[in-house]
């Protein structure tokens, strides 16, 4: 029967292990997709609201009392490592400032995307090997089909279409996993790096202003 589960469960066991595993994969990144997405969503909703705050703000100072403890996620700890900067260096010139804090300001945003990353070099793993394993699955599935066709001793299309097409499956699989992984793994890299990156600039411009209250 030439469908999809009628030539799965026709095909050899190594290559019903290559689909099931390159299924698995599928199922993987739609996972990391739905979680990353509601990740996301919900640290770039806590960026705005910080964000919001420091706009309406006269200093880093009130911005730092109106987000306190550790709400704000990566925006609310940048807001509070330029102020812990600014007070522990007013010794120093403006410049000198500017510039520690903008070290204390890429080290949190450099663990906010580690964090954020944990989950996406999978969709990588499986954007690069799963056309490989699809491809392995066909191989195998068509050398065991020119196998039957010795044995049968005839070149019939019916005899060789289906072990052909079982073969040739796998790999269609095996896109099928690849492809999604390739575009969301894209995708989450921009988000990430936007996300990472923006409450740097709003934090940077606002540093000009040093007289706290």
């Amino acid at each position: 029967e030439l469908t999809p589960w009628g030539m799965f469960m026709a095909a050899d066991m190594v290559v019903k292990a290559v689909m099931v595993g390159l299924a698995f994969a599928s199922v993987v990144t739609w996972t990391i997709w739905l979680v990353k997405t509601l990740e996301l969503a919900a640290a770039n909703r806590a960026v705005r609201r910080t964000l919001g705050m420091l706009r309406r703000a006269p200093s880093l100072a009130a911005a730092t009392k109106a987000v306190p403890g550790t709400s704000g996620g990566a925006a609310g700890a940048v807001v509070r490592a330029a102020l812990a900067e600014m007070e522990t260096s007013r010794a120093l010139p403006a410049e000198g400032v500017k510039e520690r804090a903008a070290i204390a300001i890429n080290r949190i945003e450099a663990h906010a995307a580690r964090r954020m990353v944990l989950g996406t070099g999978l969709l990588a793993t499986i954007g690069s090997t799963a056309p490989f394993v699809g491809l392995f699955g066909t191989v195998w599935g068509i050398m065991n089909s020119f196998i039957g066709i010795s044995k049968a001793q005839t070149t019939n299309l019916a005899v060789v279409a289906p072990g052909i097409a079982e073969a040739l499956l796998a790999t269609a699989i095996g896109l099928v996993a690849a492809i999604p992984a390739v575009i969301v793994y894209n995708v989450f890299s921009r988000a990430i790096a936007n996300y990472k990156a923006s409450p740097s600039s709003r934090i940077t411009r606002s540093m000009s202003r040093r007289s706290s209250t």
